[in-house]
């Protein structure tokens, strides 16, 4: 007899029956009624571009910046120190903050949402991101994906 086994996209997928997904303006509500902002991907990732006001809590980090892990030095991040507010996640495309927001209502959150189309989404509608300056502070500008950006999840 031959294992099922369940895919990335089918764990996306039924996260996605779970989470709500919010568009850009939405996103900007929550984030102007104090809502944080939370960019799941990588730090190389967030250095490249992040939608203004974002942290970085990486994917594979988050649930430990929950409740004070070792694994992050016994510290509570800040933006998930309130489980019965709304958090927004997002990535690239899509796919990892809808498995991150999932993973967090199972912690108890009440109310994380992903962002539908990720940044991709975001500079889809010409929103500003900001970019990692060289030297001296972020600066925001517009994003132009690229078509062969990876991973899109």
């Amino acid at each position: 007899m031959r294992a099922m086994y369940r895919t990335v996209h089918d764990l996306i997928k039924e996260a996605k029956a779970r989470i709500r997904e919010v568009r850009p303006a939405e996103l900007l509500e929550l984030q102007q009624a104090g809502s944080p902002i939370i960019d799941v991907r990588e730090p190389e990732e967030f250095a490249e571009d992040h939608i203004p006001g974002a942290v970085n809590i990486p994917r594979g980090l988050l649930e430990f910046e929950v409740d004070g892990h070792p694994a992050v030095n016994y510290q509570t991040a800040e933006e998930l120190s309130h489980r019965e507010r709304p958090v927004v996640l997002y990535c690239l495309s899509g796919g990892r903050s809808i498995l991150a927001a999932d993973a967090l209502k199972r912690l108890g959150f009440r109310s994380p949402v992903s962002l539908d189309g990720g940044i991709l989404g975001w500079a889809d509608e010409g929103r500003p991101v900001a970019v990692a300056a060289a030297q001296g502070p972020a600066r925001t500008q517009p994003v132009h994906p690229t078509p062969n950006a990876g991973c899109q999840a």
